[in-house]
């Protein structure tokens, strides 16, 4: 009976956690959408939660037999459980931290506009166009340090960098205009496929040198749970660190 226990909570966990990835894997896959995905990775949680209490219980069974056997299945299965719950429960914790939106930029006043992009956004159910003031009070609360980068260097020079770094990040490149100082680009998150579009735009400032402005937009969702900002974050301080 104690074997059985042990046995019970490892394949429960188990279970959780090959459940958890096929949430994600089978959205990026296309076998369902998103929603169904999340409701797949809600089930594959509870079954995890379930492995691990049970395989806790194993690990108790397991310490008071005079051989212990089974320890180690037990604390497998306790150390799996706990980690597919970790991931979506600290998914959880960010998204009630960071504001419920999925359009994040460097310039709330003159956000960069797609233009290449758009018709691979035509079936997207968010929307291209920036939504205005509403949108810009939510990013200046949950993301006040978020703004342009500035080099003394002429825009030209940047522009090369800028692709480079876009390209290193995994981005696929739509379209690259050196003369218009702009860049398009999707970024695919690896769980469950999401697709963000990003565009950089590089202007010489009046004083000399040059802006580097980033937006980045969902194509699906209300809350990005801080993809595009941590995305733009990351972009900016790889740019900065090529440029030295």
């Amino acid at each position: 009976m104690k074997r059985q226990v042990t046995v019970l909570g490892f394949l429960l966990a188990l279970g959780g956690a090959l459940a958890a990835m096929l949430a994600g894997l089978g959205t990026r896959w296309g076998w369902w959408d998103f929603r169904t995905g999340f409701q797949v990775l809600r089930w594959a949680v509870y079954g995890a939660i379930g492995g691990a209490a049970v395989s806790l219980l194993g690990v108790g069974f397991a310490l008071r037999a005079p051989r212990r056997g089974g320890v180690l299945l037990a604390l497998l299965g306790l150390a799996i459980g706990l980690v597919t719950v970790y991931v979506p429960w600290q998914w959880r914790r960010t998204a009630e931290r960071v504001p419920p939106i999925h359009d994040i930029t460097t310039d709330l006043q003159d956000p960069p506009p797609f233009e290449a992009i758009l018709p691979l956004r035509a079936d997207a159910a968010n929307p291209s166009e920036y939504g205005g003031d509403s949108i810009a009070a939510q990013q200046e609360e949950g993301y006040p340090e978020l703004g342009p980068l500035v080099f003394e260097a002429p825009p030209g020079e940047v522009f090369g960098l800028a692709e480079g770094t876009a390209r290193d990040m995994g981005w696929e490149i739509v379209d690259s205009d050196r003369d218009q100082g702009r860049i398009e680009a999707t970024d695919t998150t690896f769980w469950f496929g999401f697709k963000d579009d990003v565009v950089v735009r590089i202007t010489e400032r009046p004083q000399g040198g040059t802006r580097v402005d980033v937006r980045s937009v969902s194509r699906v969702g209300m809350s990005d749970v801080g993809t595009n900002a941590a995305r733009i974050q990351e972009y900016l301080e790889r740019l900065a660190a090529a440029r030295g």
